[in-house]
């Protein structure tokens, strides 16, 4: 997968945004997410301290639709002080969504897509 400087664009009717995080951000990361779910109501899921999935990073997912999309991104961008978030599509295809739909807030990272079967 190439990283990018594409700016995420709503063109899905679904997303979700991993908050990328380790020891030394985790903090910082439960705070934003925390924020995030009292901020804007969305579903927050699980703070993985571990490596799930594609991710290469801890990491904290939040579900959102195209009726948040350009409120929420523009919101995170400039409060993700310095933490690295992987923004995708949710279409049913896992790998486009990890590859052609996906977007980085922040330094993009290498996912894992041996879990979906491509070899890197």
């Amino acid at each position: 997968m190439t990283l990018d400087d594409r700016a995420p664009i709503n063109r899905h009717k679904a997303y979700h945004a991993h908050v990328y995080f380790d020891a030394s951000t985790a903090e910082q990361a439960r705070t934003l997410c925390n924020t995030i779910k009292e901020t804007f109501d969305l579903p927050v899921g699980r703070f993985h301290e571990k490596l799930v999935g594609p991710h290469p990073c801890w990491s904290c997912q939040i579900t959102f639709g195209t009726r948040d999309f350009d409120a929420f991104i523009s919101w995170l961008d400039a409060n993700r002080n310095g933490l690295t978030i992987f923004v995708h599509g949710l279409t049913g295809d896992d790998v486009k969504d990890h590859t052609d739909y996906a977007y980085w807030l922040g330094q993009g990272v290498e996912l894992n897509l041996s879990v979906f079967g491509i070899n890197p």
